[in-house]
């Protein structure tokens, strides 16, 4: 099996599209079904598919691991968007946990520290698994957060929290960071800074406000939409039109 990175890439040849597969259907049986639906009708225009907690804690593994290998057998890799953040034994038990799921990667947050960071990235990449950092969320409140101030520890010079989080990223040797399609002067300065050391996964398209134009043109190379397509009026030609338009970039 090739590395994430590789395989993401394979897939992308179809679709630079991620389905953020945020269902709330309290009703279990509803929400497996859903997302069979979602893979299966969805997963042509597709090149992942993201799932969160809205999924994870209703579902649980023996679930989660025949909806990832179907989303595997539609040629889809399979996200964990967990925002990992905790102790480094905490973690790697989450880690394992995860890839037994049939997790191809997982979404972390590097306020964790450098030192966690690097055994997270370790352990997945032994695995042929992907780590992607929060560099800058999407949503309105993200900008108060992501530009707080704070010391490099290695250079005592005062960053912002996203370029602290962009610089661990690519020391550490991550697989991808998110940055938000609302914020695509910052997606345009991470592209130059990491020159192509990973990719950039931009949520936030449509419900939101990113422009997916706007955002590839800045130089994401994913976009992750989620209630843009699935409260669509037609979830597949909403997918197809991003899938024509991520082909065209």
């Amino acid at each position: 099996m090739s590395n994430f990175r590789k395989r993401m890439k394979d897939s992308s040849l179809r679709s630079s599209i991620i389905l953020a597969n945020d269902l709330d259907d309290k009703n279990i049986e509803l929400l497996e079904k859903k997302t069979m639906k979602n893979i299966k009708t969805l997963g042509k225009y597709l090149c992942a598919i993201k799932f969160n907690f809205h999924l994870l804690l209703p579902l649980g593994e023996k679930n989660i691991k025949k909806i990832n290998k179907v989303a595997h057998d539609f040629g889809l890799q399979t996200i964990a968007d967990i925002k990992l953040n905790d102790i480094g034994n905490t973690n790697l038990i989450t880690l394992q946990r995860l890839w037994q799921s049939g997790f191809d990667a997982v979404i972390v947050n590097p306020i964790m520290g450098p030192e966690n960071l690097s055994e997270v990235v370790k352990n997945a990449h032994n695995n042929n698994r992907g780590v992607i950092t929060l560099v800058h969320m999407s949503h309105p409140g993200a900008k108060l957060g992501y530009g707080l101030r704070a010391q490099d520890p290695s250079t005592k010079k005062m960053l912002t929290l996203h370029e602290l989080f962009l610089k661990w990223s690519y020391s550490l040797h991550v697989d991808g960071i998110v940055v938000g399609a609302t914020v695509p002067k910052l997606i345009e300065s991470s592209s130059k800074k990491v020159k192509g050391r990973f990719e950039i996964y931009s949520p936030g398209v449509g419900t939101q406000g990113g422009n997916p134009n706007n955002a590839l043109n800045a130089g994401a190379n994913y976009l992750i939409v989620g209630r843009t397509i699935l409260n669509s009026k037609n979830p597949q030609l909403e997918a197809l039109k991003l899938q024509e338009l991520t082909l065209k970039s």
